[in-house]
């Protein structure tokens, strides 16, 4: 699990009760770098802080607790998924449960009838994104999403750095067999620290065999088809058209109309700004 997620997590409760601006996402910085604004976790590392932090890195890593994943050989794992076996990734039952008897389709969940539309940017490897979709995105299904008010249409991009990519063709792959939002869950469930190499073919293995149903070879084979970049390919092209700078970005509007950022650019969406949007464009709908 992420360091840093418990100070996240104060500052969006702060924000929420204080009615202050919620934290800013990882953002597109000039030139296409991305701009990192200081947290208390990286402006408390000096000094011994440092040294200590560094030995807790090389130990998790070392240890293989740093995503969650026991890295499972290919070839020991279960052919098709399932959330009981006794390898299965922390929080993969609730994953599974969350998504069922909903109508999913590739990329997109919820009845098309569903007069809201609401369109999700993520990156595999973004922290803050583990945070919405661990911690709000459950209620937006619930509520609105098995209710056949909202169809969300999942867009996984990849900024951070090359196992984004990666892990956005994995996402791409479970969504061939309809199975894109519960690898999604599982996934950040048991993300590891940004850009530390953590999202490896034996996790990704890891994390399908824990979706109920999921060929867990195909998936492994198809995320390296053409197929699967030329919908990653795909995503570019849309992120680039609606400008989006950073993740999570969420677009909300009536089905067939356009669709807007619900936050201003560098913040990161909260369960309550979502819920308004969802709500003002229902009554528009």
């Amino acid at each position: 699990m992420p360091s840093g997620k418990r100070a996240r997590q104060q500052r969006q409760a702060a924000a929420a009760t204080a009615g202050r601006t919620p934290p800013p996402v990882r953002s597109k910085g000039a030139g296409g770098s991305r701009a990192r604004q200081a947290s208390p976790r990286t402006l408390g590392i000096a000094g011994g802080v440092a040294l200590v932090v560094i030995i807790a890195i090389v130990l998790a890593v070392v240890l293989g607790s740093g995503g969650g994943s026991s890295n499972t050989p290919a070839g020991d794992l279960p052919k098709i998924g399932d959330p009981t076996w006794a390898g299965a990734e922390q929080g993969a039952v609730e994953a599974n449960a969350l998504f069922k008897g909903i109508p999913q389709k590739g990329l997109v969940l919820g009845k098309p009838s569903a007069p809201v539309e609401m369109e999700m940017f993520i990156d595999a490897q973004c922290p803050i994104c583990r945070d919405y979709e661990v911690n709000s995105l459950p209620e937006i299904v619930q509520k609105y999403i098995r209710t056949g008010k909202v169809q969300l249409h999942l867009q996984p991009w990849a900024f951070i750095g090359p196992q984004s990519k990666t892990g956005r063709l994995a996402i791409i792959a479970a969504s061939f067999q309809n199975k894109g939002f519960e690898y999604s869950k599982v996934l950040y469930d048991n993300q590891g620290q940004e850009d530390s190499g953590w999202l490896t073919d034996s996790a990704m293995g890891q994390i399908a065999a824990s979706v109920k149903g999921l060929k867990v070879q195909q998936l492994l084979s198809q995320k390296d088809d053409s197929d699967a970049a030329t919908i990653a390919s795909k995503v570019d092209d849309l992120a680039k058209k609606a400008n989006v700078q950073g993740t999570p970005t969420i677009l909300i509007g009536r089905t067939g109309g356009k669709l807007q950022d619900i936050m201003p650019p560098g913040y990161a969406p909260t369960l309550q700004i979502t819920e308004q949007a969802i709500n003002q464009a229902l009554a528009n709908a």
